[in-house]
């Protein structure tokens, strides 16, 4: 006789239960950067989606609680920084609160229209906010790729059950 092993089923409305799920949900980890006027701001995240090919549209989300928040509100481009395999360093350092994220080690310069870049990274796509959507305690950003940068010889930073991978 077969025995099933029937799971535990936790109520949607479970905070930990949520985080728990999407701890397993492996994601590609990018530096979100932006300058409002006030000087330069940037973020780790894994919430990056590709949403259009015409136009090119991506989405982030951002903590309405966060320090980053209110400038990446008030700018009118941000840039997406793609990690590489070997840049665990930079995620957690753009991860860690009440820090300066820009000061030595980290290397970064500005583009033409002054948004900053970080040096050495994977990739970079700078966009230009298009939309930014209410969603509980976060905000969607929703852009449109106006310029982009690929080191094509180069693994992504990944991140999946509380830490960084590599392929």
């Amino acid at each position: 006789m077969l025995t099933v092993t029937v799971p535990s089923y936790v109520p949607a409305h479970s905070s930990d239960r949520f985080k728990q799920i999407f701890r397993r949900y492996p994601a590609g980890v990018v530096v979100v950067t932006a300058d409002s006027g006030r000087g330069p701001v940037g973020f780790t995240a894994t919430s990056l989606t590709s949403l259009s090919l015409d136009p090119p549209l991506v989405s982030y989300g951002i903590g309405t609680s966060t320090s980053s928040w209110p400038h990446v509100e008030a700018a009118a481009s941000t840039v997406v920084n793609f990690l590489g395999a070997d840049q665990e360093a930079l995620a957690r350092t753009f991860a860690t609160s009440g820090i300066d994220r820009f000061a030595a080690p980290t290397g970064w310069r500005r583009l033409p229209g002054g948004e900053p870049v970080l040096d050495g990274v994977a990739g970079w796509l700078r966009l230009e906010t298009e939309q930014t959507v209410p969603a509980g305690d976060h905000r969607i950003v929703i852009a449109r790729v106006t310029e982009s940068w690929l080191d094509e010889g180069r693994s992504p930073l990944l991140f999946h059950d509380g830490s960084y991978h590599s392929l």
